[in-house]
């Protein structure tokens, strides 16, 4: 399981599920695009970076239930190239 990868949230429907998800989780979440990273629980940060390009996504966590259960529900906005 990856703890950073990167996604795509290129509209405002998709930034809300997002965060809502994000919330769901005590841990730290950075999202990143170059050298800006803010907290992914912060909706207005993410309307900050471009949307029309993937962000990267990070989960601070060593626990791995937290980790794959942070992946399944991120698997609908992991951007494949």
């Amino acid at each position: 399981m990856k703890n950073e990868f990167l996604v795509q949230l290129n509209t405002i429907d998709r930034v809300k599920r997002f965060v809502k998800i994000c919330d769901n989780y005590e841990e730290d979440i950075d999202l990143s695009s170059g050298r800006y990273i803010i907290d992914a629980k912060s909706i207005m940060g993410i309307f900050s970076f471009d949307l029309t390009k993937p962000l990267s996504v990070h989960i601070h966590s060593n626990k791995i239930d937290v980790v794959r259960r942070f992946n399944e529900e991120m698997s609908e906005y992991k951007y494949d190239d």
